[in-house]
């Protein structure tokens, strides 16, 4: 399993468009990837809409990213790109 800490960059948080984003990158992994708020308080299958969603992250919101599987360190990577560069938002506050 690995794990790592990301912050919500983009000004809109983890709205539809970058959820779902983040979704279909999650998918194209084998491995089973979940997120979670840094504080405990929600954790989401990263490959569902619906549960990424109900993370209702906003803009500076921690959350962990953890995978488990065969391909994980790929699919941490490419989840971890996402949030770094603000889900590719021309307006990411950094």
């Amino acid at each position: 399993m690995v794990e790592r800490r990301v912050t919500v960059k983009n000004r809109l948080g983890l709205h539809a468009r970058a959820a779902a984003q983040l979704v279909r990158t999650a998918s194209e992994f084998q491995s089973i990837v979940r997120l979670e708020r840094a504080d405990g308080s929600a954790a989401a299958d990263a490959k569902s809409i619906l549960s990424v969603l109900m993370l209702a992250a906003c803009c500076g919101t921690e959350l962990r990213i953890m995978a488990d599987g065969v391909d994980e360190e790929r699919a941490i990577s490419a989840l971890e790109a996402l949030f770094q560069t603000g889900f590719g938002e021309s307006d990411p506050q950094v």
